[in-house]
């Protein structure tokens, strides 16, 4: 424990850098992915046979596809075809559309789920789409959303893990650096694990937190 003790004093700056990234990495691709989700979503709902054909294309590859093989092709196919991104920026891509494809699902059930009467009364007093989604249809979708919102939103944590194959310092990649130099790795893996809980833990608390406040 000395030993251990010692050696994550020497490391802490490096490993309290790594986990910084992983919070703006997984905060960057929750935000992103919950915007690309937003539309997608409301394409797959209310959008012509074309634009919902797209979005159902868009949501099926992507759910169908493992993050590790969005987050390679986001990262070498994409530099192939002249799109220069750096490793973090690739990462935070393939995450968001990761993200999106499942937010936009959620989004989808939730706003189906939604009597369509109201949006036809709404519509009848004169409200605008836009006005209608604003103030009639997203308050009880997000109620409906919340929930798995928070567990896609920890599924992006640890997905962010999978940035280490191309390089991102986020805290594996460096656990892993600090392994090497100390062979510690039960101790140091063991840590890396109770922050991801505790960052994840922190979404939960803040999802419930906010479920509970549109509940009233």
């Amino acid at each position: 424990m000395d030993a251990f003790l010692d050696q994550l004093w020497i490391a802490r700056w490096a490993i309290a850098a790594g986990l910084v990234y992983t919070v703006e990495i997984s905060l960057a691709a929750i935000l992103v992915g919950s915007l690309i989700g937003t539309f997608v979503g409301l394409g797959l709902t209310y959008g012509a046979l074309p634009v919902r054909f797209v979005c159902r294309l868009y949501t099926d590859f992507v759910r169908g596809t493992p993050v590790l093989v969005l987050i390679l092709a986001t990262f070498y196919i994409l530099a192939v075809a002249g799109l220069q991104l750096t490793a973090m920026q690739a990462g935070i891509l393939a995450l968001a559309v990761f993200c999106g494809a499942h937010v936009a699902e959620m989004l989808r059930g939730a706003l189906q789920a939604i009597p369509r009467g109201q949006a036809e009364a709404a519509r009848s007093i004169g409200l605008t789409f836009r006005q209608i989604f604003v103030y009639v249809l997203a308050p009880q979708a997000l109620r409906q959303v919340i929930p798995t919102w928070i567990n896609t939103a920890a599924e992006l944590v640890k997905a962010s893990t999978l940035l280490s194959i191309i390089g991102v310092s986020e805290l594996l990649l460096v656990t892993q650096e600090v392994i090497s130099r100390n062979y510690l790795s039960l101790e140091f893996y063991g840590f890396a694990g109770l922050l991801y809980f505790l960052v994840n833990f922190a979404i939960e608390r803040l999802g419930k937190a906010v479920d509970r406040r549109l509940a009233y």
